[in-house]
């Protein structure tokens, strides 16, 4: 193949040593993981993502995942569903101090859909953004501060070089109580097992979750009720995959045609 359209199967040095014609891996999605950048670099392969076209779903289902906890809605439903009419009262997202990790493109977005719905918006990232803070007026804070102070942590960071959980135990620690966690970034940003033992002490008072370290999932959180799990779906809407895959095949015919 001179040009591929690329999921997330591995192109690591094993197959692009074979791919001796390969021009451009055009990927229909942001994250490059599965791709051995630096071999690819040495042949010369030109790499293209759709990074623009993820953002509007993911941000719709970190805010579904938020009021999904915030409302007790997976939880009210089960307990209809298995004939019990039990009423559990439930949360605003109105004036809630949230607290985002994470302000690319994604993070970035989620800060102002937040804002505008009446939460108190703090952020946080290693690059900040500082024109864009002052003109949406929100305010960067240190990791530390977010950790103690919000009420909502939404995590729409990359993985950092060494793969260590930025949310480890230590950190679950120092959260207020009933402090609600949503995960639509990368698995291997949160501790499991912190996780896990901030629910059974009663810290942690709801998670979400579409990304696992190790996927399919068939982990312990199944077990809890104020835990909503998905997939791996965040970008899985009609409209925006067809957006992605023509995007994607017009980044690679433009690369061919060059």
């Amino acid at each position: 193949a001179s040009g591929i359209i690329a999921g997330v199967e591995p192109y690591d040095f094993e197959v692009l040593s074979k791919l001796t014609k390969l021009k451009c891996i055009s990927r229909a999605g942001v994250g490059t993981d599965n791709i051995d950048i630096e071999f690819a670099k040495k042949k010369g392969i030109i790499i293209k993502n759709t990074p623009n076209v993820v953002i509007t779903p993911v941000v719709e289902l970190t805010l579904a995942m938020i009021l999904d906890l915030l409302k007790r809605l997976t939880m009210q439903s089960l307990y209809l569903k298995n004939n019990k009419w039990k009423k559990i009262p439930g949360n605003l997202l109105f004036g809630k101090n949230v607290g985002i990790i994470g302000t690319g493109r994604i993070g970035k977005q989620v800060c102002i859909v937040l804002k505008s719905l009446g939460a108190n918006i703090s952020a946080y990232d290693i690059n900040q953004d500082l024109e864009w803070s002052s003109k949406n007026n929100i305010s960067y804070k240190s990791f530390k501060k977010i950790i103690l102070n919000s009420d909502i942590i939404s995590l729409h960071a990359a993985p950092n070089n060494n793969n260590i959980p930025i949310i480890d135990y230590k950190e679950i620690s120092l959260m207020k109580e009933g402090v609600i966690i949503v995960n639509t970034a990368r698995g291997g940003l949160i501790n499991e097992n912190a996780l896990i033992k901030g629910i059974d002490s009663n810290i942690v008072g709801g998670i979400g979750l579409d990304v696992f370290p190790e996927e399919p999932y068939r982990g312990k959180l199944v077990n809890y009720e104020n835990v909503v799990l998905t997939p791996h779906i965040a970008t899985l809407t009609i409209e925006s995959r067809l957006e992605m895959e023509i995007e994607a095949t017009e980044n690679l015919i433009q690369e061919l045609k060059k």
